[in-house]
């Protein structure tokens, strides 16, 4: 006669030794959070390391033109008698090209601030009601200012 063999059932473990299903749901129960922690924490440090490169490249590129700009007037003034006032003549539309580009980005401006502050009044208007809805005025009014500077205010370009 052979002896009786070890039961498998649950009760008769009486919880000491875990069957191989729950075994699987601790290891599942515990995996879960980890991924749940590394999702965001990888997210942000990818967002960290995008905002470093591009300002190290953004950098680099403002030194190189930087660079090229001092060489073409260093050999501009060295070719001959006229190069001096030809430098200055250089330097004078870069100056001007670079206060039109700021005027126009200050216009751009403007006019999205007044959008978002006539679509903010609006919007909150339908959602929430009128005095609510002023608070949309406040960057339509800035885009509003920054127009009022650049058209009335701001010395023209020459």
């Amino acid at each position: 006669m052979q002896p009786d063999s070890q039961a498998a059932c649950p009760t008769k473990r009486m919880g000491r030794f875990p069957g191989k299903e729950e075994e699987m749901e601790d290891k599942a129960g515990v995996l879960i959070p980890i991924f749940g922690m590394l999702i965001p924490i990888i997210a942000i440090l990818s967002v960290f390391t995008f905002v470093t490169f591009a300002v190290w490249f953004g950098n680099r590129q403002k030194e190189r033109e930087a660079f090229y700009k001092s060489e073409t007037l260093r050999r501009i003034t060295e070719a001959s008698g006229e190069g001096a006032k030809a430098a200055i003549e250089l330097l004078r539309e870069d100056e001007r090209l670079k206060r039109i580009k700021d005027r126009e980005g200050m216009k751009v401006g403007g006019l999205v601030l007044t959008g978002v502050g006539l679509a903010l009044v609006i919007f909150l208007g339908a959602l929430s009601g009128p005095k609510i809805a002023l608070c949309g005025l406040i960057p339509g009014l800035i885009g509003v200012a920054l127009l009022i500077y650049v058209y009335f205010l701001a010395a023209p370009v020459e």
